[in-house]
């Protein structure tokens, strides 16, 4: 199959999904309304609460969710063949990806910008917040978890692009500084910042930087220096204020991930490739089957609970106009799916151009295609650079520095989301210190998942991404739920919420059962020790959330059945977020 026909037709697909399909859910499910005054504008604190214009706020939730995760899930479901791993990208984009995205953040802005786990208290009950916030603090941990390793993995493999991530950072502070003192437009300083980083990616080929010296002097793995050394920034990342270095970073990424998209389709269209991967991949005997591990496999680019948590977290804060949800969430979902779909034809098209690599040697069984997912993305994203004349060995350090800045902005993000949740349990367990020290909170938010990825050899990204895709589905099918229960007591139509739903609670509690026999069988001490308990933890909060979210839902339906009047409130109580306790709605 040439490759450039599936790209035409997901992207197709994409943009039909956007022009009609998000259009019905603004109009017909979420009802936005662009006189509504948004959080930002209510709560503007200079900090987290920032009026911002669409297109940088865009930027930052895409960048935000947009990390390893959809370069890494379908790189590593193309094991399975590249039509299933296809599907489900493009259908779970437009209808599920969409809706979960596109729905936190509209009922967030009408709820004072609330998390997600906050808002399971006031929509589905009060018990469900407690329940919510353990799921969400796991997810947070693993995420932060993996993404560290995936990014100290890239370091190691690949120095020369340690340099150009390395000046990314003031760049980004300082186009920061200048677009918040001139208030002037971010594209053309942060296209600036681009091309130099770009022009430092001769500069890393011939300077590599290693952590080699500092870790034989502490006399520890490299591993470690950079896993420390990579919390340590995100720490600090988490406590600055998001117009001094999430926005703007967010943005220059935003650039490079045009770019990276860019380079990729050209590529596509001018080498005109072949997939090289078969339709449905005929794996190993005794390889995990894909159904349903495919559906947690690709965490992020079809559907991903990690987004309702930015969505309620730190972009609700930053919305201009209610009716940007549209634009921000909806768009946000389809730029994920399609760089998932990049990812697809990387792997599966473009792997094979450099070096005339064999396909099917590259995912000989399931443990070859875990760990080479990564490094066939990149060899993939250099094999279409070829294609332009642009040498292999400079594409794939540009590659590399594309997935490493995608998966830091995230932990950027990813802490600070930790932050609020830490804090958040701390108001429900009346630990003082923990809900109103920031540096406390930030403390334990980074920590814990510190603790994880140091665990040695290959536990934290081969064994913990299963984990990480079941609980990252798991919160995503939570947060359709909290979404349906609105929805219904709006009295408006909560089918195209429920359908996505139902499929992901079937999935990720499937894949919980699953995961937890074969963590409890296990030969491995760390796996019966720590893995099987974690995943019996998540599976019996899930069971108890789908129960409260199911009693709820029914309430909502029955009343509504009954002829009840959707919720509703006076124009005064419009400003800054409704408040369901004070009776106020939409």
């Amino acid at each position: 199959m040439p490759a450039v026909v599936v790209l035409v037709a997901a992207l197709a697909i994409f943009a039909l999904g956007y022009r009609y399909y998000s259009a019905y859910l603004s109009k017909r499910v979420f009802a936005l309304d662009p006189a509504f005054t948004t959080p930002a504008h209510a709560y503007k604190d200079g900090v987290d609460f920032v009026p911002t214009n669409k297109h940088i706020v865009f930027s930052h939730h895409f960048i935000s969710v947009a990390g390893a995760a959809p370069i890494v899930g379908p790189a590593v479901a193309v094991f399975w063949g590249w039509g299933p791993a296809l599907v489900w990208v493009v259908l779970g984009t437009v209808f599920a990806a969409g809706v979960h995205d596109f729905g936190a953040l509209a009922i967030s802005v009408r709820h004072k910008a609330k998390s997600i786990g906050t808002l399971a208290s006031e929509v589905v009950g009060p018990r469900s917040r407690s329940l919510f916030l353990v799921i969400i603090f796991f997810l947070l941990t693993l995420v932060n978890a993996v993404f560290s390793v995936v990014i100290t993995n890239l370091f190691i493999g690949t120095p020369e692009a340690v340099l150009p991530v390395l000046v990314t950072i003031p760049l980004a502070i300082a186009v920061g500084q200048w677009v918040y003192r001139r208030r002037t437009a971010a594209l053309l300083p942060s296209i600036v910042a681009l091309v130099v980083i770009y022009a430092c990616i001769p500069l890393g080929q011939t300077f590599p930087i290693t952590a080699d010296p500092l870790a034989g002097l502490l006399g520890v793995e490299p591993r470690m220096v950079w896993i420390v050394l990579i919390f340590a920034y995100a720490f600090l990342a988490s406590r600055l204020p998001v117009w001094l270095l999430l926005q703007p970073r967010d943005y220059v990424n935003q650039q490079q991930m045009l770019v990276a998209l860019l380079l990729i389709l050209l590529g596509v269209v001018v080498g005109m490739d072949t997939i090289a991967a078969p339709v449905v991949h005929d794996v190993p005997e005794g390889s995990p089957n894909w159904f349903p591990l495919l559906f947690i496999t690709v965490a992020c680019g079809a559907i991903s609970g990690f987004h309702s948590l930015v969505s309620s977290g730190t972009t609700s804060k930053q919305l201009d106009k209610e009716t940007d949800a549209r634009y921000v969430g909806y768009m946000g979902a389809i730029g994920e799916g399609s760089l998932a779909l990049c990812s697809i034809l990387a792997c599966t098209a473009g792997v094979v151009i450099v070096g005339d690599q064999d396909w099917s040697a590259l995912y000989a069984d399931w443990e070859t295609a875990s760990a080479g997912a990564t490094g066939n993305f990149v060899n993939g994203v250099a094999g279409f650079a070829s294609n332009l004349g642009i040498p292999a060995a400079t594409a794939t350090v540009f590659a590399a520095v594309v997935v490493i800045s995608f998966a830091a902005t995230t932990m950027d993000t990813g802490v600070r989301l930790q932050r609020y949740i830490v804090q958040e349990i701390g108001e429900i367990t009346r630990i003082r210190p923990l809900a109103r020290n920031l540096t406390l909170a930030t403390v334990v938010a980074t920590l814990v998942p510190l603790a994880l990825a140091m665990i040695p050899g290959d536990f934290a990204f081969g064994t913990l991404w299963q984990l990480f895709g079941t609980t990252n589905q798991l919160t995503a099918g939570l947060a359709l739920a909290v979404v349906a229960v609105w929805v219904t007591k709006k009295a408006r139509n909560p089918v195209a919420v429920l359908i996505p739903l139902v499929f992901l609670m079937v999935m990720t509690s499937w894949a919980l059962i699953t995961n937890l026999l074969k963590f409890a069988t296990s030969d491995q001490l760390i796996d019966r020790v720590l893995l099987a308990p974690l995943d019996a933890v998540i599976f019996v909060v899930a069971l108890w959330l789908i129960v409260e979210a199911g009693i709820a839902l029914w309430k909502a339906w029955s009343a509504r059945s009954a002829g009840g009047a959707p919720e509703g409130g006076t124009a005064e109580a419009r400003a800054g977020g409704e408040d369901e306790s004070a009776g106020t709605g939409a």
